[in-house]
């Protein structure tokens, strides 16, 4: 009999060569994986059942994260859902491998209370943008992070990587998001204005489209080998003093803007298909978050044309 140990390892090379995920989501499997086998020490797959996965949830459930210097704060019903995804996923496997185990469809996940959007109003966003005001490199750079993510709704990861020699005579750019997978995104003809400005004033040679500048001016070069280009740490930085420096007590980062992104085309009357595919969200589900916007907008035409006298 093949153990668990050797099963769990057969699924994680499954996921990884015939599913295409990428290492990070296979060490994220292995972690989950091996500290539900940990907990449960059962070599058959045949001895896990409903009594053994309760015993895990309840355990689950009673975690602290004081690994974390939060010794009295709980896992998340979000984090737990994460052990409970990847135990279903093995259990899949194991079906198909017709290896006799518990169904997955046994196991349900957490409820969670439904996401919450971060927004910011259109006139903050206004001023937001306007933020980067001065003619140093610095401010050219912040300017055109700005408008590409707002223009785009680029992931932080996806931005960062972005190349130097995109086209920008052309008003789409492919881009390779989470899981591989190429969509195309789009770009507004001012997000294009201010990239020429900030490239024109680009005196270095790097290969990145967005680089880190000490003061004004762009670092020689970092660690032997490292390039200028940005990482998602300092975006987050800039886009932080920037929403300070535009008065705005919210926290502002990144995905605020990926949302505001998403939240401008939804209320302009875009399709939900439509901003999923330019999200590059694998599931419309992921995407319906937004639909408080389209609720609104069926609210307002209620109110204006419905008849309640």
């Amino acid at each position: 009999m093949t153990s668990l140990k050797e099963l769990k390892t057969q699924f994680l090379e499954y996921i990884e060569i015939e599913k295409g995920r990428s290492l990070k989501t296979r060490e994220n499997y292995d972690h989950y994986l091996s500290r539900f086998l940990e907990y449960i020490k059962i070599d058959d797959p045949g001895k896990i059942n409903d009594a053994v996965i309760r015993e895990f949830r309840l355990w689950l459930n009673r975690q602290t994260l004081k690994n974390l210097g939060k010794p009295n704060q709980t896992l998340s019903r979000k984090t737990q859902n994460y052990y409970l995804i990847a135990i279903r996923a093995f259990l899949k496997y194991l079906a198909r491998q017709e290896i006799k185990s518990l169904s997955a469809e046994k196991i349900e996940l957490a409820k969670i209370q439904e996401r919450s959007l971060d927004l910011i109003t259109n006139e903050e966003l206004r001023r937001l943008m306007d933020a980067p005001n001065g003619k140093e490199l610095k401010d050219l750079r912040d300017r055109a992070v700005l408008e590409m993510l707002f223009s785009t709704g680029l992931r932080v990861s996806e931005l960062c990587s972005l190349p130097r020699d995109i086209d920008l005579s052309s008003d789409e750019l492919s881009i390779r998001g989470k899981g591989g997978k190429v969509r195309v995104v789009f770009i507004s003809d001012t997000a294009k204005k201010i990239l020429r400005e900030y490239l024109n004033a680009r005196k270095d040679m790097d290969d990145a489209l967005f680089i880190k500048i000490g003061g004004n001016t762009p670092k020689t070069m970092g660690k032997k080998g490292e390039g200028l280009g940005v990482t998602k740490r300092t975006i987050e930085r800039v886009v932080k003093q920037l929403a300070i420096k535009a008065g705005i007590s919210k926290k502002v980062t990144p995905h605020v803007m990926r949302h505001m992104f998403a939240t401008d085309l939804l209320s302009n009357g875009a399709d939900i298909r439509s901003v999923q595919a330019m999200l590059g969200h694998a599931n419309i589900g992921t995407t319906q978050i937004y639909t408080h916007v389209t609720d609104k907008h069926l609210r307002d035409i209620h109110k204006k044309y419905h008849n309640t006298k």
